[in-house]
């Protein structure tokens, strides 16, 4: 009887136990290369390309095609326009804050979600192409990196 009564405790504490466990990043959303991030974005077409970096980042150089959408700012309010649908690509400055992002709109039910590894920095050392703004001009020009 003793033995019967240990192992069922133990089965249902390993049942609670695996039950609690998060879910692994891997799972909420897909860290990608800027060669592959690049072309997962093309392939899909209701992909959506957020740069969550704050404003004054954005505006000096972005990836071209690039919403910005600070992660600073209130995302609660992009959960509720934005189709949970879409296929979503975030990137920032290092790679961190586009993970966070990932894991928020995941939690909000989301499930198609990429983020940049090594961020706009692995994006640029990458010599991908960026969009800039001229100095001394408002208006943004392409600038292909060679």
């Amino acid at each position: 009887m003793k033995t019967t009564t240990i192992i069922i405790f133990t089965l249902i504490t390993c049942c609670f136990s695996l039950f609690s466990q998060e879910i692994p990043d891997s799972i909420k959303f897909r860290s990608l290369e800027p060669n592959e991030f690049h072309l997962q974005y093309l392939k899909n077409d209701s992909a959506l390309l957020i740069d969550v970096r704050e404003f004054f980042e954005y505006r000096h150089s972005r990836i071209i095609g690039s919403v910005n959408i600070p992660s600073s700012g209130n995302l609660e309010i992009s959960t509720d326009t934005i189709n949970k649908t879409h296929s979503l690509f975030f990137y920032c400055y290092s790679g961190t804050r586009s993970e966070r992002v990932a894991r928020f709109f995941y939690d909000k039910g989301f499930r198609k979600l990429y983020s940049l590894e090594g961020g706009f920095v692995r994006w640029n050392k990458e010599k991908m192409q960026v969009e800039k703004r001229r100095k001394g001009k408002k208006k943004l020009t392409f600038v292909p990196k060679l």
